[in-house]
């Protein structure tokens, strides 16, 4: 049997009660015993009552019996007030590991709400962004961006424990110190201790980022272009659907509003999502991801989205499929990270015939990035887990969201980007960051700009 906080709340209150009532019959015994001593005392004719008298001093056997009673139900009171000390200051939360939370989709924060026993949960995580920007670009022509600081992103999650099965999670997110978004509000019903369905604002399964998206988990200043362009994070949509674990074999399947396929450019898919927001609906879509981990630290799966994207008055659609496959290793001190990712378009033509979009400026049949990561903790061997860690890493990226054009129209040199960066992160405590890279971006059309960068992260 599971006592929650306020099943704990009710019978400390009942059980005081309890222990009042028995101190007041316990009173009044005294009182008796003491009015009855002095209403029959001795006289000094009669000392043979003397030994009587002096006998009602002591207990009598329901007074020992109520004085056992109140002892009994102080310890009682006494342990069930640990318990709730223990509740209220967090001890006891349900065990949830890195693996267990990554199987449904959770990064660490947002797991906080499944770690609680019951009521309101608070986490959140942010990051603040320097770029400092190329004064050149890769031909020599003024870079012209210069250099920035942002407050990047500031995130709440609230979520609430209803009971064992029902648990509701959300995510608000205030970018750039002063847009507000939703990035995530749903409903999950537990089923069993393997399955569950969810309903609501969901984050599209796909790739090593876009469900876990907090600074604390992914390496590099910034996230990866390929899930950026590609798999357009944090690509949330509204939907429905299930996830579960098995063992070593984990999977999430929704179904969910799709793109509004009128804002695809060139440039990529990031401009479609809807995000939630009066969304257009006509045209669903079929997401979801498999993944394996054969030991604690390893995994690798595929994930894909499927369905149309309405881009025309007269509802006409883009048949839109996009799949990855990714893997990530974390085993003594190694961070290895790699993903793929290709999109394809049936129906581009058409759409930039629709769109007056001609030559180098159409929308591609086909894009596709992939990146390789690795990463080594010198700390990991000398230092105790939870302890500081410093992680040097080196990534390399290739983005081109014209890799297929449609007959009649041409690629654009600029769109098949190359990024290699090489950099730092250090975790003081796990719970926050501070990452320093350098990247260098070459493309065809040497318009590529390179940057330096410094990310302080944190989560809670």
């Amino acid at each position: 049997m599971v006592l929650h906080l306020d099943d704990l709340e009710l019978i400390v209150k009942s059980l005081m009660k309890k222990v009042q009532f028995v101190l007041f019959c316990v009173l009044g015994l005294l009182l008796t015993a003491v009015v009855t001593g002095f209403a029959q005392g001795p006289s000094i004719d009669a000392p043979e009552l003397i030994p009587e008298v002096e006998g009602t001093k002591g207990p009598t056997e329901n007074e020992e019996e109520a004085q056992g009673d109140v002892e009994e139900l102080e310890r009682r009171v006494d342990l069930l007030a640990e318990e709730l000390e223990r509740l209220r200051s967090g001890e006891g939360e349900r065990e949830i590991s890195v693996d267990d939370a990554r199987a449904m989709g959770l990064a660490p924060s947002a797991a906080a709400v499944f770690r609680a026993n019951r009521g309101l949960s608070i986490a959140g995580y942010g990051e603040f962004l320097y770029e400092n920007y190329a004064s050149t670009k890769q031909s020599g022509a003024p870079g012209g961006k210069g250099t920035q600081f942002d407050a990047l992103r500031a995130i709440i999650y609230t979520g609430y424990r209803f009971n064992d099965k029902w648990v509701f999670n959300s995510e608000i997110e205030i970018e750039h110190a002063k847009e507000a978004y939703l990035e995530l509000a749903y409903v999950d019903y537990q089923a069993t201790e393997n399955f569950g369905i969810r309903g609501g604002m969901l984050l599209v399964p796909m790739g090593l980022v876009n469900e876990f998206h907090e600074p604390t988990v992914f390496l590099g200043t910034e996230r990866p272009f390929t899930e950026n362009k590609i798999i357009p994070s944090t690509w949330r949509e509204n939907g429905a659907g299930i996830y579960g674990a098995f063992d070593k074999v984990s999977f999430r399947l929704y179904t969910v509003n799709g793109f509004n396929g009128q804002k695809f450019s060139s440039g990529g898919l990031r401009s479609g999502r809807q995000k939630g927001g009066k969304t257009k609906a006509d045209s669903m879509a079929v997401t979801g991801r498999l993944d394996v981990t054969p030991t604690p630290g390893v995994f690798f799966g595929a994930s894909f989205y499927t369905g149309g994207a309405n881009f025309a008055m007269d509802t006409d659609d883009l048949g839109l499929t996009i799949v990855d496959v990714h893997g990530q290793v974390q085993v003594r001190g190694f961070d290895v990270r790699g993903l793929y990712a290709t999109a394809s378009l049936d129906a581009a033509a058409r759409f930039n015939e629709k769109q007056g979009l001609t030559g180098s400026k159409g929308l591609a049949e086909k894009m596709e990035g992939g990146y390789v990561l690795f990463g080594y903790n010198v700390l990991s061997q000398t230092s105790d887990i939870g302890g500081p860690a410093f992680t040097p890493y080196f990534k390399f990226e290739r983005v081109d969201t014209q890799a297929k054009m449609p007959v009649g129209y041409s690629r654009s040199l600029s769109t098949l980007n190359n990024f290699r960066t090489i950099g730092f992160e250090l975790k003081p405590i796990p719970n926050v960051v501070v990452k320093v890279d350098r990247m260098w971006v070459t493309n065809d059309a040497k318009s590529g700009l390179d940057q330096f960068n410094i990310n302080l992260g944190y989560g809670f």
